[in-house]
């Protein structure tokens, strides 16, 4: 067992999905929540509340998704945050996101997600990493689009500057991805604050899940069956946009490995009420520099040997 975790009703693991909006269609609410609902899963969509400059992107402004979305809420799941829109915002675009957030869903967004590419991403790029990995972060991504690691959101005096409204309205933001199905074991501080980062509240990891490939692996048989021997907690990072459903079918890999987990018990709920659940059983948790060395050189090894740096 994690130390100090007793889930709820006598629940063995937890185990929710935090999914970002990116490609996303209208068939992926129609398909995919409603097979998740079924099976008695509660989990986190993420969401962008305005359109932004691209007329690409799915987001709140369009009245059935919209519509889809609220039913989600509606039904328990949670809706999370991915920035204003799907490009860089100026401060006045993000604060007129999450007051369109907060008019559209009733309150302020529980948890959030940058959105890679954002140049208004709040402690992002090589600002996730601190002394000779940030070094070493900017050295890996040279040869990158700058657009993907640049991070301003939390600068004083840019004009992409939105860090105090990140503290005020927003309790959980995501940071590190790893591969192991057990988030909590990964990073075992989670929920934490950083000194270092200090517009943020609280800080929480995920498991790799970008596409179906790297979903379902995260999440096959055996790691199932380790999750629950740990008494672990599980928040998969994912795109349900990415090859999880094709001509409204499900991907069949996916379905049987999500239809053997319902089975077990679990404790299947959003991420803002999972984490909620740990910051109480723990209480407020303030990483030390060692704590987040450990975890920084995990998620960098992470990023090298088996994503390429895509999480």
């Amino acid at each position: 067992m994690i130390p100090g975790i007793n889930w709820p009703d006598g629940k063995d693991f937890a185990f929710t999905i935090f999914d970002d909006p990116d490609m996303d269609t209208v068939e992926n609410f129609d398909v995919v929540y409603p097979f998740l609902h079924d099976l008695g899963f509660r989990t986190t969509k993420a969401i962008w509340p305005i359109q932004g400059d691209s007329k690409k992107a799915n987001t709140c402004e369009d009245e059935r998704y919209l519509q889809l979305a609220l039913n989600l809420q509606g039904q328990g799941f949670e809706i999370g945050y991915h920035n204003a829109t799907s490009r860089t915002s100026m401060r006045e675009r993000t604060a007129c996101g999450l007051e369109t957030f907060r008019r559209l869903f009733g309150h302020d967004p529980y948890s959030m997600a940058n959105h890679t590419g954002c140049h208004e991403n709040i402690y992002w790029g090589s600002a996730r990493v601190s002394g000779v990995r940030r070094l070493l972060y900017k050295i890996l991504t040279l040869r990158m689009n700058r657009r993907l690691t640049v991070s301003e959101g939390h600068i004083e005096g840019s004009a992409l500057f939105w860090g105090d409204l990140c503290r005020e309205k927003i309790k959980y933001v995501r940071n590190f991805v790893f591969g192991d199905i057990n988030t909590l074991k990964a990073c075992p501080v989670m929920p934490y604050y950083d000194p270092a980062r200090p517009l943020v509240n609280y800080w929480f990891a995920s498991s790799e899940g970008a596409n179906i490939n790297l979903f379902n692996t995260t999440l096959s048989e055996e790691s199932q069956d380790r999750l629950a021997r740990e008494g672990g907690a599980c928040i998969m990072y994912t795109h349900f946009a990415s090859g999880f459903q094709e001509k409204r079918r499900i991907n069949g890999r996916f379905k049987v490995l999500m239809e053997r987990l319902s089975k077990m018990n679990g404790w299947f709920v959003p991420v803002n009420t999972l984490l909620d659940y740990i910051q109480r059983t723990r209480g407020h948790h303030v990483i030390t520099q060692k704590e987040r060395s450990v975890l920084e050189g995990r998620w960098m090894w992470h990023k090298i040997v088996n994503t390429r740096g895509t999480s």
